[in-house]
């Protein structure tokens, strides 16, 4: 039996990067159905109809939005739920995509951006899929924020404190979920390779300049987003049926939190 036969799966920032990975990890684990979230038509049905050709058994559809904006997060959520009947795993892959700059560099009218992008459509994501996952007695939410929730790390000012929300608000949200079956993780990693957003860090002067230092300190390896795509499927999957509450660091070394 493939570890996620018959479950139904909704993956916002899923067009691309770590997202996409995760969907198409949910995918090779057994999932019937799988929708992705993207803010752009363009490159949603291109990955929707690349993932869709890679797995022909399975269900693959899109749900258009900006998951930071509360009627565009429950129209996903409405569109999914028609599609899949029900959200068996919700895995929120959205934001996380500023590259980090000191605080004194940080135009002020990008701070609150930041926290929307990062935090909010996390947030807004988990509030508009608790009533259908309550109404099913149970499901499975992986956030994914990194580990600058854990580690002061120089220019992630405001990307820690949103990804440190993300953390607190997962394992609260836990806490609350239990009694009705429902399980809530996220993950933190640190460089994860294989994504336009590790390029766009690595050759930006200071952010690359930074974590170049931190290469060296991964003696594991550079985790790559199809690594941390296989982590969010063990969450998901029953061998995780008694984990909830937890923040999963997967960092090849750089830091132990």
């Amino acid at each position: 039996m493939s570890l996620l036969e018959g479950k139904t799966v909704l993956v916002t920032g899923g067009t691309s990067g770590i997202g996409r990975a995760c969907a198409e990890a949910m995918l090779v684990a057994g999932a019937d159905a799988v929708v992705i979230n993207g803010r752009t038509r363009e490159r949603g049905e291109r990955a929707r109809d690349e993932i869709a050709a890679r797995f022909s058994a399975a269900r693959v559809g899109l749900a258009l939005g900006d998951m930071a904006e509360v009627a565009d997060a429950q129209s996903v959520i409405t569109v999914a739920t028609g599609e899949l009947g029900r959200i068996d795993v919700l895995v929120n892959s959205t934001g996380g995509n500023d590259v980090p700059a000191l605080l004194h560099n940080t135009p002020i009218e990008e701070v609150p951006r930041i926290l929307e992008r990062c935090l909010l459509a996390q947030l807004l994501s988990c509030r508009a899929a608790l009533p259908h996952m309550r109404a099913e007695r149970g499901g499975c939410i992986i956030n994914i924020a990194s580990d600058a929730a854990k580690v002061p790390t120089p220019g992630e000012s405001v990307i820690g404190a949103a990804m440190a929300g993300i953390v607190m608000f997962t394992r609260t949200l836990a806490i609350e979920g239990k009694r009705d079956g429902i399980r809530a993780n996220v993950l933190t990693p640190s460089l994860v390779s294989g994504t336009d957003h590790y390029g766009r860090v690595m050759g930006d002067p200071f952010a690359g300049k930074m974590f170049a230092k931190a290469v060296p300190m991964a003696h594991l390896g550079i985790v790559t987003k199809d690594e941390l795509a296989g982590l969010a499927v063990f969450l998901a999957s029953p061998a995780a049926a008694k984990i909830t509450g937890q923040a999963v660091s997967m960092t090849g070394g750089i830091s132990a939190l």
